[in-house]
C-alpha cells in the first residue's frame, strides 16, 4: 500500500504532459472528461435537491407549529446542523470504505439515501420529524466527499485543479439556483411538493452515476490495508500537521462562515423590509443565497484552471485573505440588495478555496488513500457545517445579526492568518 509520505508537498512547478488511459474491470477504456462531466451533472441535480429547501425552511417551521423568530432561528440552525454534525463521524467511516470498495458505489450510496431523507421531510408534522430526517441524512449521504473522491481518483494529476474546480462549479452553481428555484416552488405549489420535487433530482442524479460512470479500481489486498481506526490513526499523524493541517482548517472555516448566516438570513431580510423587486421575503432570501452559490460557480472552474498553471496555494492564500474582508460589511447592510451584492462578492473569494485546498489535499495523497483522506477532510467541513449554523443563530439571538457578521468575518481572518504563517514556514529552507 502507498505510504502517503512518498508523495511529498508539491511545488507546483509545470509538470510534463502525459497520456492518461485507464481501464474499468471488464477491459473498456474509461474517459476521464466523459466521467467528469457525468459526475458533474450527477451532482449538480444532487446539490440542487438538498438547496431547494433552503429559502423557506423558516416559513415550514412556522406552518408546523415554531411561532418565534428567536425559536425559529434556533430550530433552524439545529436542524442545518443536525446532519453536518452526524456527517463528520460517518464521513471518515465511508471513505475507508471507498478505499476497500471502491468510490463510483459510495456516490450511488449517498443519492440513493438521501432521494429519500429529503423526499420524506414532505410528510414531518414535526420540527422534530425534519431533525430525525437531518440525522439520518447525515449518516447515510455525502455526496460531496464520494463525487470528490471519485474525481480524483479518476483524473489527471495535472487537471486536478481544472476537474476539482468543475465539480465545485457543480456545487456551488446548484447551491446558487437551488435556493431561488425552491424560493419560487415553495410559493406556487407548496412547501411539502417542493421537498418531494427534491427527492425526485436526487433520484435522477443516481441514475446518471449508474449508468454513465465507470471506475478503474483494484482493491488493496486485505492484510496490507490498515481498516477503520487503523486507516485513521495511519493518516492522522500527518494530516492534522504542517499544510494538510492547514487545509483541513480552511476547509472548515469555509463550511462554517457560508452556513453561519444561513438559518438568518431569510430573517435578516425579512426585518429589511426591502425586498428586491417586490418579491417575497422567502424568494428575496433565495437572491441572496444563491448569489453566492452563482459566483462561487464561475470562480471555482477559472481559480481551478488557474492553480493548475500559476499553483494552488497562491490562490488559495489570496481567496482566504479577500473572504475575510468581504464578509465583515455584511452585517453592516441596511437593504437587502446590499446583502446580495455582499454575497456574491463573499462567493467570488470562496469559489477559489475550495478547489484550490481539494487539489492540494489530492496532489499530496497517495492514491489508495484518498478516500479515508477525503473522509477526513469531509468531516472537518461537516463539522463546520455543524457549529456554523448554531453559533450563527446562537450569536444572532443573543447579539443580533450584525454580530454573527463581524464575528464570522473576524474568525475568517484569524484563519488566512494561520494559513499564511503556514505557508511561509513550510517555504523556509530546512
Amino acid at each position: 500500500m502507498g505510504d502517503p509520505h512518498t508523495y511529498p508537498l508539491a511545488s507546483e512547478s509545470d509538470r510534463p504532459r502525459r497520456v492518461f488511459r485507464r481501464f474499468d474491470q471488464r477491459g473498456r477504456e474509461i474517459d476521464w472528461r466523459r466521467n467528469l462531466y457525468a459526475i458533474w451533472a450527477a451532482q449538480f441535480l444532487a446539490i440542487l435537491g438538498f438547496s431547494l429547501r433552503a429559502p423557506f425552511l423558516p416559513f415550514f417551521l412556522e406552518d408546523l407549529g415554531v411561532d418565534t423568530p428567536s425559536s425559529v432561528a434556533l430550530w433552524s440552525g439545529l436542524i442545518n446542523a443536525g446532519g453536518a454534525g452526524v456527517m463528520a463521524f460517518a464521513a471518515p467511516m465511508w471513505g475507508a470504505v471507498a478505499d476497500r470498495r471502491g468510490r463510483r458505489p459510495m456516490l450511488i450510496r449517498a443519492m440513493f439515501f438521501a432521494t429519500f431523507t429529503v423526499g420524506l421531510m414532505g410528510l414531518a408534522t414535526s420540527p422534530f420529524h425534519l431533525l430525525g430526517l437531518r440525522f439520518i441524512e447525515g449518516a447515510l449521504t455525502g455526496t460531496v466527499v464520494a463525487a470528490t473522491a471519485l474525481v480524483a481518483s479518476t483524473s489527471p494529476r495535472d487537471r486536478l485543479g481544472y476537474s476539482l474546480g468543475l465539480i465545485s462549479m457543480a456545487i456551488f452553481s446548484a447551491s446558487a439556483i437551488g435556493p431561488l428555484i425552491g424560493g419560487f416552488l415553495g410559493d406556487a405549489i407548496g412547501y411539502r411538493s417542493t421537498f418531494f420535487v427534491a427527492g425526485g433530482m436526487l433520484f435522477a442524479g443516481c441514475l446518471i452515476v449508474v449508468f454513465a460512470v465507470r471506475e478503474q479500481f483494484t482493491p488493496v489486498p486485505r492484510r496490507d490495508a490498515p481498516r477503520g481506526l487503523a486507516s485513521l490513526r495511519r493518516t492522522s499523524a500527518w494530516m492534522f500537521t504542517g499544510i494538510m493541517g492547514s487545509m483541513i482548517l480552511i476547509l472548515f472555516a469555509a463550511r462554517f462562515a457560508s452556513s453561519a448566516v444561513q438559518p438568518i438570513v431569510p430573517i435578516f431580510i425579512g426585518e429589511l423590509h426591502s425586498n428586491l423587486f417586490g418579491f417575497s421575503a422567502s424568494v428575496t432570501s433565495g437572491l441572496a443565497l444563491g448569489m453566492l452559490g452563482l459566483t462561487s460557480a464561475f470562480s471555482a472552474i477559472y481559480f481551478g484552471r488557474l492553480g493548475d498553471r500559476r499553483g494552488h496555494r497562491k490562490i488559495l492564500l489570496a481567496c482566504a485573505f479577500a473572504s475575510a474582508f468581504i464578509y465583515l460589511p455584511m452585517g453592516l447592510a441596511t437593504a437587502s440588495w446590499q446583502l446580495v451584492v455582499l454575497q456574491g462578492l463573499f462567493g467570488i473569494a470562496a469559489g477559489g478555496l475550495v478547489p484550490a485546498a481539494n487539489a492540494i489535499i489530492a496532489d499530496n495523497t497517495a492514491p489508495d488513500q484518498r478516500g479515508t483522506v477525503f473522509g477526513v477532510t469531509a468531516a472537518a467541513a461537516s463539522l463546520g457545517g455543524f457549529f456554523g449554523p448554531l453559533v450563527g443563530a446562537t450569536i444572532a439571538a443573543t447579539l443580533g445579526f450584525a454580530a454573527t457578521f463581524l464575528i464570522t468575518g473576524m474568525f475568517l481572518m484569524a484563519v488566512s492568518l494561520v494559513i499564511w504563517n503556514s505557508f511561509r514556514q513550510q517555504a523556509q529552507p530546512a
